[in-house]
């Protein structure tokens, strides 16, 4: 009953809050990517704050993808939240507040524009109902609805390791392509595939090709009206998304301006390599709502799903999700997965089980200082491709699950302190884990012009203990075509089972540089030595051609 509760306090929470004071959606494009962080452009800064949530825009929704770590007067450095790849030019949204005096200036500023064009008479076009559409938006006779946009990327990178106790060399390949309604029809398209090997193994790739191919991403999309479609091949839904990629059909019908009902049937990926799996049925229909534009942001989707296992039932589950702006600077995410079913030694019964759950709130306090609070109990994710190092990987994996708190405040213009605490508990206090992350941002450094990070990491578990220390630098070299950072780590790690320590010195330094306007080269080292003796050495390089 407690989790019915649960389910209801989160529907409620989920309907439409109206504040006070206005806000609006500022664009941006992403400048530049590297390992860590995501450049992006925008006209003004002047109403984002370090700590803020940047959007990308999925169809008709905002999906939160990256938090604000610095920003200059028209470009930010942000951080990825979600798996996502980003690459120059995507464009990225934040909400900012608009104060009266300040719309009234802009409408001003347009009238003063309007007066200066010279009006010439034209035709008006002819406004007429779309059946189809009743309740929806007015559409004009003759406008064109559907504008092809198509953007890609394809890039070839190397990922090279050499230490005393093994060299290897892998090939990465990756290809990605986002065509929206191609010609101006209402067929989109949309792929992300990747080919990866390791040079001298290539038995390993004839004998699985899945494990070496990985298909994230492969549709086609036809649009039935602007807010209805029909999707065939694999693809993460927006509205699920927790529950990753669907392979198969997905129909989604708009209901008037605000409501949709969606359906699925397919399979879902293989577990083992993310290959297709005919054997791993599934089925489902959600209905959901979200907001007209002009009004405040929120999405909800309610879904029931039935996922099979040769044609035995292996799940049935109900999913929530909820997004929301429920007052002014506070953003609200909210996702979780309640089965209905379970089968334990070969008998069935219907039993209300809360399996999943991931819940954030983000508040902004003032322009100096924000917050979040985030509860995650997620199971079962699984990473196919994963670069991070061996500390980055421990902490993640130690952190992601249990309660965490990040806050940051500007002490000065460009001087920025932030703190990240997380806490894993469980009842029977095995796995539990603590970690402590603070930072210092200073944004420009004076005289030599340079971004300068300052952290350090604490983190306790059941069987490890670990102390990292480190320093980053950052900067262009050449304005708009070549930029390079450095950094240095000191890690100490205290293993309880085996009771000794290891010490390690980690040395890195990248490069990027803009050899045309959609071609990229990245290149990128780091050297880790430890008291042990036992060095390891990875040296990156990859080339990106955007079309």
């Amino acid at each position: 009953m407690k989790y019915f509760y649960a389910l209801l306090f989160l529907t409620i929470i989920s309907l439409p809050a109206f504040g006070q004071t206005e806000t609006q959606w500022e664009k941006g494009t992403v400048s530049y990517v590297s390992s860590q962080n995501v450049y992006v452009k925008f006209k003004s800064t002047a109403g984002v704050n370090i700590g803020d949530t940047l959007f990308v825009k999925k169809e008709e929704a905002f999906i939160p993808s990256l938090v604000v770590s610095n920003k200059s007067s028209t470009s930010i450095v942000s951080s990825p939240i979600v798996p996502e790849k980003f690459a120059a030019k995507d464009e990225v949204f934040v909400k900012t507040i608009v104060t009266q005096k300040e719309e009234k200036a802009k409408k001003t500023a347009e009238k003063d524009d309007d007066k200066k064009q010279v009006e010439k008479p034209t035709a008006k076009p002819l406004v007429t109902v779309d059946e189809d559409n009743i309740g929806g938006e007015a559409v004009e006779s003759g406008k064109q609805d559907f504008k092809q946009k198509i953007k890609g990327r394809i890039s070839a990178a190397s990922y090279s390791t050499f230490s005393d106790r093994n060299t290897s060399h892998r090939m990465r390949y990756a290809f990605n392509l986002n065509g929206n309604n191609i010609n101006n029809s209402r067929f989109s398209i949309e792929s992300y595939i990747t080919f990866r090997h390791t040079l001298g193994e290539w038995q390993e790739v004839q004998d699985n090709l899945a494990d070496a191919l990985k298909v994230y991403t492969l549709d086609v999309k036809y649009d039935l009206d602007k807010r209805s479609s029909v999707t065939l091949g694999r693809r993460i839904n927006n509205k699920i998304a927790s529950m990753g990629a669907i392979d198969g059909l997905q129909v989604e019908k708009g209901l008037g301006r605000e409501f949709l009902l969606g359906a699925i049937a397919g399979t879902r990926p293989d577990y083992s390599d993310y290959s297709f799996n005919t054997n791993l049925l599934q089925v489902g229909a959600y209905i959901g709502h979200v907001s007209a534009p002009g009004k405040k942001y929120q999405q909800t989707t309610l879904a029931i799903v039935e996922q099979r296992n040769h044609a035995n039932t292996d799940r049935r589950f109900v999913y929530f999700q909820h997004s929301n702006t429920l007052v002014d600077n506070l953003n609200l995410f909210s996702s979780l997965e309640m089965d209905l079913f379970e089968n334990i030694n070969n008998e069935a019964h219907s039993k209300l089980s809360l399996t999943n759950m991931y819940l954030s709130l983000r508040y902004r306090f003032s322009k100096k200082f924000n917050a979040s609070l985030s509860y995650d109990n997620r199971k079962n994710i699984i990473f196919y491709e994963s670069y991070k190092n061996f500390i980055d990987q421990l902490i993640d994996d130690e952190t992601r699950q249990g309660l965490r708190l990040n806050a940051s405040y500007r002490l000065f213009k460009f001087v920025t302190w932030g703190a990240n605490l997380s806490w894993r508990f469980q009842k029977s206090n095995m796995n539990v884990s603590k970690n402590l992350n603070t930072y210092v941002n200073i944004s420009r450094v004076p005289l030599i012009n340079t971004q300068l990070s300052l952290t350090a990491n604490f983190l306790q578990t059941g069987y490890i203990d670990s102390r990292v220390f480190g320093v980053r630098m950052s900067r262009d070299i050449v304005k708009g075509k070549l930029n390079g950072d450095v950094y240095f780590r000191m890690a100490n790690y205290k293993y309880k089972t085996y009771e000794y320590s290891n010490q390690q010195k980690i040395l890195g330094a990248s490069l990027s540089y803009r050899l045309t306007r959609m071609l990229s080269l990245f290149v990128y080292y780091e050297g880790t030595f430890d008291n042990l003796g036992y060095d390891y050495n990875r040296f990156n390089t990859k080339i990106i051609q955007r079309f």
